[in-house]
């Protein structure tokens, strides 16, 4: 069905490979001097907190600036701002010993106080990333070691504030009242490995230059610079970037043109966003119809050629640490779908679609070419699901848009369907709050701001209190149930997600486990370019 096509792009790919010759640039002490990441999308904001793109590309960016308390690498949590840590369970507090070696971009020395302000400041002006509600108070212990309380048990807090709350200098935003406009060059003075640049908008281009007196080291490249390329593979080839996202069917090739191959677990998931608030998507059985109606291995077999893995309707993936195995799930079953339909009201017409009271059951599907690390490629899943709507009875409207349009009308719910996709399911279950809930999801373009199941609701309260963790295991088990019965948003898929990169600029990257910060499923660990 999409064969000629993807034959033609392999054939003009493969000529390209043939040229890979790519030779590493070195500064003087065996630094290299610039490493360049292909993005097709390029825009994703300013790389600070109140001004990136609040998806992952966006926070990506960000990091390479502001650093937070703790950080991950290869093994799990490493540190970061925050030397080493402990927790007190009677006290309900966690305690940071700061790196005395630690400074602003500006060369003042990062303190115990600019932490606290950090927490006062995101109370005030709070930033989307994280939720301070569980957070009483900061004290410092002195310049290189903070205590923070909390009001309540929180069960991801190092993953969703220490380890994602970027600290800021409060000598420079203490007086800024409006966070969203601050467009100062101190704006992006941070701790990071990396000083901000320059952002060429127009052309979706960053550049970042070392920070010399990085605490943990000289970073291992002079200057990180991200180049926007319609055609990443092409530009990988070409030697005009190092590391790039690759379709999963180039591996083979590239891997014999000497490039390495990183493969990430199934952080990334492919949904498609319901609008429940709306007749018939806020009757369950409807959206259960479509659940039935939609065959989830055909859009993996025609629109990604088998390179994906049809998803939990839990939303975790099968790579967490607290996947139910047991989750429901809605085998392809049209005819069974047809019968739900039925149910509510709804008889076949002539034409043999839906009607009930002289209307046609008719929506509107949007769809757009995000996709893992937000690039923007060809992508027809929406092509097969409207086929697959209408050969049961529904009319189909599918509209393609720019992924910004499609995120602002799921946001302020103008939409019936819509096909969207968000990173973190292989990160701490604190994802499974932030994508079903209004509470913990207002600010999120991904979450289905579902609160109609009282149960739901309860489990999802108790799952972020519950400090053990075989006990939140359970909790986390039946919200995925209750999850796939209800059904706010229908699952689709984990595409495969693979990266190449040139080793012979010496520099490592890799897949973060379960994801950098709270999840991001993206190949841009700062810690590959930090250390030995």
């Amino acid at each position: 069905m999409f064969r000629r096509p993807f034959l033609i792009a392999m054939i003009a790919i493969t000529a390209v490979l043939a040229s890979l010759s790519c030779s590493p640039c070195h500064a003087a002490g065996g630094l290299v001097t610039e490493v360049r990441i292909a993005d097709s999308k390029g825009d994703w904001g300013y790389p600070n907190p109140y001004r990136h793109y609040p998806r992952g590309p966006g926070y990506i960016r960000m990091s390479w600036v502001f650093d937070t308390l703790i950080w991950k690498d290869r093994n799990g949590y490493t540190p970061a701002l925050a030397e080493s840590w402990s927790f007190d369970h009677g006290k309900l507090a966690f305690t940071f010993r700061l790196n005395p070696k630690a400074k602003w971009h500006d060369g003042r020395p990062v303190t115990a106080h600019d932490v606290v302000f950090t927490l006062e400041y995101f109370k005030k002006h709070p930033y989307s990333w994280i939720s301070l509600d569980s957070v009483d108070r900061g004290v410092a212990q002195g310049p290189h070691e903070v205590t923070i309380c909390l009001s309540k048990p929180y069960s991801p807090f190092l993953s969703d504030i220490g380890g994602t709350m970027p600290v800021l200098p409060r000598h420079i935003w203490e007086g800024v009242e409006n966070p969203d406009s601050f467009d100062d060059s101190k704006a992006f003075i941070g701790s990071g490995s990396f000083l901000f640049k320059d952002f060429n908008k127009a052309h979706g281009a960053y550049l970042f230059e070392a920070f010399k007196d990085y605490y943990r080291g000289r970073p291992k490249a002079e200057r990180l610079i991200y180049v926007r390329s319609g055609k990443p593979l092409v530009s990988l080839a070409n030697g005009e970037v190092d590391l790039a996202q690759i379709q999963p069917e180039m591996a083979e090739l590239l891997k014999q043109k000497g490039m390495a191959i990183i493969r990430d677990e199934r952080g990334w998931l492919k949904k498609l966003m319901v609008n429940h608030r709306k007749p018939p998507f806020d009757d369950k059985r409807f959206r259960q119809a479509l659940a039935y109606a939609i065959n989830r291995q055909e859009i993996v077999d025609k629109s990604h050629r088998g390179f994906a893995h049809t998803a939990s309707h839990g939303l975790l993936s099968v790579d967490h640490d607290m996947y139910n195995p047991k989750t429901p799930t809605y085998p392809h079953d049209p005819d069974k779908s047809r019968g739900i339909i039925e149910s509510l009201g709804y008889q076949k017409g002539t034409d043999g679609r839906f009607i009930r009271e002289g209307r046609p059951l008719k929506i509107e599907l949007l769809a757009s070419s995000i996709t893992v690390g937000g690039q923007s490629v060809a992508d027809r899943d929406g092509e097969v699901m409207k086929k697959q709507l209408e050969s049961i009875g529904i009319q189909v409207d599918l509209v393609n848009l720019e992924q910004t349009t499609t995120d602002s009308r799921v946001k302020n719910w103008i939409f019936d369907l819509a096909l969207s996709g968000h990173g973190g399911v292989s990160g701490d279950a604190r994802i499974l709050n932030e994508m079903i809930s209004s509470q913990w999801g207002a600010g999120s373009v991904n979450s289905a701001r579902y609160d109609a199941n009282p149960e739901l609701n309860r489990l999802m309260e108790d799952q972020m209190v519950e400090m053990d963790e075989a006990k939140r295991k359970q909790i986390v088990f039946r919200i995925q149930e209750l999850h796939a019965e209800d059904l706010p948003a229908i699952c689709l898929h984990y595409p495969d997600s693979l990266s190449a990169y040139d080793p012979k600029k010496g520099i490592e990257w890799f897949y973060t486990r379960g994801g950098i910060s709270k999840g991001i499923p993206i190949p841009q660990n700062k810690m590959s370019l930090i250390g030995e």
